[in-house]
């Protein structure tokens, strides 16, 4: 039988700095098969990084490998002199990071890098076989019209499309082994389930092993043969994916396993009346719109409209934990900047208990910046990097006339001690803090002000799913407390059945649907929330089939939105009439709205009328009635 094509053996890695080291990984061994998937799973601090970048020799300092192997076809990986260790990464070894929108050159276009690339590796190739090959690899991933997305820049590439082009990337030169590490984690879930069944199907045609890292045991299991748990630098347990989802023997894997948020086995949250009363409406959305005008690169001094939201209506109760959900380029983002006054909308209106925001003076905007705050997605880039911890934290004080220094100095430590950051951290600064500590030091510099309503836009989507749940903990002890409302952004659809009371879901600028927590879950009356559920990484039985409900390609641009259902084009329902008019919201009862024709139509009528004929497929696709 052969050997290994990846043998790992008793690595271990220190931090060093003042000549003290820190161990970063011990005695880590393993070994990857011919065409196996290998999952490597921990949280954040685990050692997953450190030791990807020791399976590829790109370990430096203040990093340093004080023992180990890495074996590979005979030689050792990490006594190879520089050039051949070079010369082996980009042919024979690939690499997939999981930042796509900062892997790539942006002033050259996509194609053109790639094959860059390809011809520093086989120098003898033509220009002509290299871009032939490029694009036959594009295909191969299924990027949208290949031979076009050639000669188009990053920043035209969606993210899903972004991590297309980087498996492209790495794939070219048809290596031995890939690694991926946390490819999904910045992508939308129906995106993040196409790029692992496209990781899967690649390994089958181009013979490739690949190493998976993660933090979400669920993610690892859609895909990987054999998993390694990993904590503290230490292998603490391998197993199959099953196995370790129904018998994990390590505390720790019990652990992650309990903190994997459960989506239809989860227990149910209390009713926001339950919980605080008959509530009043905080925060009304009516009919709110917003286009941003871009240049047309294919002619002089023209412009395209991009149609980030459009008609967007919603009311948000005080006390409760509205969810906004969507894929990217859905909208959400640019809704929240709307919501929070940021940027504002040329036509419909948002109001704040009652009276719109853009009837308010300056003054009373400003005033009214105490009462909602925004938390972004990336705590590293939000906040000022040269100013200490307690500082960024008592600014808005400062700005708001929040009292005397020591006034200020008392309130900034209380906070801190309220969202788990220690009192040491006070004059620290924010250089060497984990994610988790950053996003606690975000969310603090929020609650300083004691505001009512807190819009979080994919504020925990940075962090691993262990920190996620610690943090969700802490919103609900802090709503406990001060009787906050939450609005949560996110593309993580087990973190908002984790957190939200009622969900509003988007598509392409629009919202498709709202519901209360329970109903989007169990009885979803869209068959886009079908396909955001049939993707979700889960360890529970899906409710909904992949192969019947999950989309492929990504949706229509903003800037070319089709006639009738935006919907249409991707929608394994869709007939005649999707195609030309545009469907009303229904209502399907308590609360609950549909943008769908066949919202209060059962599923098995549904099946019945395509059976019978009743409806018929179409032109396009979709069916005709």
């Amino acid at each position: 039988m052969a050997g290994p094509l990846l043998d790992v053996l008793n690595v271990s890695v220190d931090l060093v700095r003042r000549g003290h080291g820190t161990p970063i990984l011990r005695d880590v061994s393993f070994q990857l098969g011919e065409r196996q998937v290998l999952g490597i799973i921990g949280e954040s601090g685990s050692g997953k990084t450190v030791l990807s970048r020791v399976v590829v020799n790109a370990v430096s300092e203040p990093l340093r490998i004080t023992s180990g192997a890495v074996g590979y076809r005979g030689r050792d990986l990490l006594t190879l002199p520089p050039a051949e260790m070079q010369a082996l990464r980009g042919r024979e070894i690939g690499y997939i990071g999981s930042d796509p929108g900062s892997a790539l050159d942006p002033t050259l276009p996509v194609g053109h890098q790639i094959v860059e690339k390809l011809k520093a590796v086989e120098p003898g190739i033509s220009q002509a076989a290299a871009r032939k090959r490029v694009i036959d690899v594009l295909e191969a991933v299924r990027l949208p019209r290949p031979h076009e997305r050639f000669d188009e820049f990053p920043f035209q590439f969606s993210g899903g499309m972004m991590q297309r082009a980087l498996i492209v990337d790495a794939l070219v030169t048809n290596p031995a082994f890939l690694l991926a590490d946390n490819v999904t984690q910045p992508l939308d879930v129906t995106i993040a389930a196409q790029i692992l069944r496209l990781l899967a199907e690649l390994r089958e045609r181009f013979n490739t092993s690949i190493i998976f890292i993660s933090s979400s045991l669920a993610v690892v299991r859609e895909i990987a043969d054999e998993i390694i748990v990993l904590q503290e630098g230490r292998i603490i347990e391998r197993s199959t994916p099953q196995r370790l989802v129904d018998h994990p023997e390590h505390q720790y894997s019990k652990t992650l396993l309990d903190r994997l948020p459960r989506i239809w086995t989860a227990q149910e949250g209390h009713d926001i009346r339950e919980r605080i009363g008959d509530p009043s409406t905080i925060l009304g959305v009516h009919n709110v719109h917003k286009t941003y005008r871009v240049a047309d690169p294919n002619t002089f001094f023209g412009h395209k409209d991009v149609q980030a939201v459009r008609g967007v209506t919603f009311d948000v109760m005080a006390g409760e934990n509205f969810g906004l959900v969507g894929e990217s380029g859905c909208g959400k983002s640019t809704l929240s900047r709307l919501l929070s006054w940021v940027e504002k909308p040329e036509q419909g209106e948002i109001l704040f208990h009652g009276k719109s925001i853009a009837a308010m003076s300056g003054r009373e905007i400003l005033n009214l910046r105490k009462r909602f705050q925004l938390l972004l997605q990336d705590p590293y880039n939000s906040m000022p990097p040269h100013m200490p911890v307690g500082r960024t934290i008592a600014e808005a004080l400062r700005i708001h006339g929040g009292g005397s220094r020591k006034q200020i100095h008392d309130k900034v430590r209380a906070v801190m001690s309220e969202v788990g950051l220690p009192a040491s951290l006070y004059d620290h600064l924010q250089i060497g803090l984990s994610a988790g500590q950053r996003q606690r030091i975000n969310l603090a510099r929020a609650l300083v002000l004691e505001p009512e309503l807190l819009i979080l836009d994919e504020t925990l989507s940075a962090l691993d799913q262990v920190e996620q749940a610690r943090l969700l903990e802490l919103f609900d002890r802090l709503q406990a407390e001060h009787r906050f409302t939450y609005i949560f952004i996110s593309h993580d659809l087990a973190m908002v059945r984790r957190a939200c009371t009622r969900i509003a879901v988007m598509y392409l600028g629009k919202v498709v649907e709202i519901a209360d927590n329970r109903s989007v879950f169990f009885d979803p009356g869209h068959p886009y929330t079908k396909a955001l559920l049939s993707a979700v990484p889960t360890i529970e039985p899906r409710r909904y089939d992949a192969r019947e409900c999950l989309l492929e390609g990504e949706p229509p641009s903003p800037i070319d939105i089709p006639p009738g259902c935006t919907f249409s084009t991707r929608c394994p329902l869709a007939f005649e009439r999707c195609w030309s008019e545009e469907p009303a919201t229904i209502q399907r009862g308590n609360g609950r709205l549909s943008a769908c024709y066949w919202a209060n139509t059962p599923a098995d009528e549904v099946t019945a009328a395509f059976r019978d004929g009743t409806v018929r497929r179409g032109a396009r696709g979709g069916a005709a009635q």
